[in-house]
């Protein structure tokens, strides 16, 4: 007798949710740091489907604690009314308290930006965020970026032509 062939779920179950790839383009990445989220059950839902943006979010220092502010998590739709929520309310950031005091003092200090780069679930199916520390680029540095991308792509290209 044949099995049943089972459903597909379009849900996330690791891997990445959402990704800023904006923020390479932007900002100078130097370390980069995984960091929990405090989220509530129908956010959990929707960043396993798949449809949060990072693109304007970023992360600072608030009562001594490290905090995710302008991050996009739409509202579930099969939820219920009671447990709806803001799609774009600060988000609670789980550090050690070393690591908070640290990035605190570097963003006072140095002028540094704390980049959401992707935010995803590990193998326990966890949500994580990977913070990027970034030094903001200048026009100048965008452009350079862009034309040793648009040579490597054209240099590749040749190579490829001439087998």
């Amino acid at each position: 007798m044949a099995e049943p062939k089972k459903k597909k779920s379009a849900l996330i179950s690791h891997g990445i949710a959402a990704q800023n790839r904006k923020a390479r383009y932007d900002y100078k990445i130097g370390e980069e740091i995984e960091a929990g989220v405090m989220l509530v059950g129908p956010e959990v839902k929707s960043l396993r489907s798949g449809r949060a943006t990072l693109t304007e979010a970023w992360a600072g220092e608030r009562d001594g604690e490290m905090w995710l502010f302008n991050c996009y998590i739409p509202e579930w739709q099969a939820g219920s009314h009671v447990a709806s929520f803001e799609p774009r309310r600060p988000r609670k950031l789980l550090l050690h308290r070393k690591q908070a005091r640290e990035l605190a003092a570097s963003i006072a200090r140095d002028g540094i930006s704390l980049v959401p780069l992707d935010i995803h679930f590990n193998e326990r199916g966890v949500a994580k965020i990977l913070l990027g520390v970034g030094e903001g680029k200048k026009k100048h540095d965008k452009r350079a970026a862009i034309a040793e991308r648009d040579w490597s792509r054209d240099k590749a290209r040749l190579m490829r032509d001439r087998g």
